[in-house]
């Protein structure tokens, strides 16, 4: 009988637990940011869909704040202000930049009880040297600095944008995903085709690409005759492995790259070390002469 209470009990204990870890990622506390600004069309639907089964708080910049990178506001103050737009969520404008944006609504809004973190969904691609670029990929890089599971999310395209789908694959994905395998300090930068959900023909786990630009300055008069500059380019793609995030997203896949908040170039942190050894052993020969 005593060993038939303790299988019970041991029973209802894991019974709690478990319902615990599926409640969790059931029913959670979402911060939602961007780089677009806190109106555009692709963050409120975001919200909308997510809002149905969990509680979300949206903050992000008041304006567009695309192409800001990873920048926080340092020397001004930052304000926040309540925005009403009907819905049953809370959405709050910010001053300051996407990563602002996170720890504010981290730290002031949720008083640091969030599950996730999610920035997007972005209007256009993220893929290749656009993450050191964007807003919005440091917003859910910020959350993962945070300790918080953390998603960017972009519709690969700028003219026709797919919000829909975008917004439809993150909630089925974040559904039937084990966020806690995200270690901490990384997040996952997602890209979905700009196609009907029924067209998106599944998910890639990629690599980032070394798809990148080719800048160049036009220069232009204001009407007072004083000349400024407008930056164009076109878009560089001459790195077709199969696991590179374009190549993917092209073949209608939605990319899923793992990125990290640390630079360092493992590619030649030996070799850089073995270089610096080398030299040092000179500087030490010169000065015993």
């Amino acid at each position: 009988m005593f060993g038939g209470i303790i299988c019970s009990r041991l029973g209802v204990g894991i019974w709690l637990t478990f319902c615990f870890v599926l409640g969790r990622w059931l029913f959670m506390r979402i911060l939602i940011t961007n780089d677009d600004g806190v109106t555009a069309e692709g963050l409120i639907c975001l919200a909308d869909a997510l809002s149905v089964d969990n509680e979300v708080f949206v903050v992000a910049p008041e304006s567009e704040r695309s192409g800001m990178g990873h920048a926080i506001t340092l020397h001004v103050p930052l304000w926040i202000k309540e925005v009403d737009m009907g819905k049953k969520y809370r959405i709050f404008a910010t001053t300051g930049t996407p990563a602002d944006s996170v720890k504010l609504g981290y730290d002031v809004i949720m008083d640091k009880r969030v599950d996730l973190i999610l920035s997007g969904v972005n209007r256009g691609p993220n893929l290749g040297t656009d993450l050191i670029y964007s807003g919005t990929v440091s917003g859910a890089l910020e959350g993962a600095m945070l300790g918080i599971p953390s998603i960017a999310v972009s519709t690969a395209s700028w003219s026709e944008p797919n919000f829909e789908s975008a917004t439809r694959f993150v909630v089925e994905f974040i559904r039937n995903f084990d966020l806690s395998v995200i270690p901490e300090f990384t997040a996952l930068n997602v890209n979905v085709p700009a196609l009907p959900y029924d067209e998106i023909k599944g998910w890639r786990i990629t690599r980032q690409s070394k798809r990148r630009y080719k800048d160049y300055f036009e220069a232009r008069k204001d009407p007072f005759g004083n000349t400024y500059y407008w930056m164009l380019g076109h878009v560089i793609e001459d790195d077709p492995d199969e696991e590179s995030d374009y190549v993917v997203v092209k073949k209608g896949y939605v990319s899923i790259t793992p990125i990290s908040a640390f630079l360092t170039d493992w590619r030649i942190f030996e070799k850089l070390k073995e270089v610096l050894e080398s030299v040092q052993n000179k500087v030490v020969r010169r000065s015993n002469t």
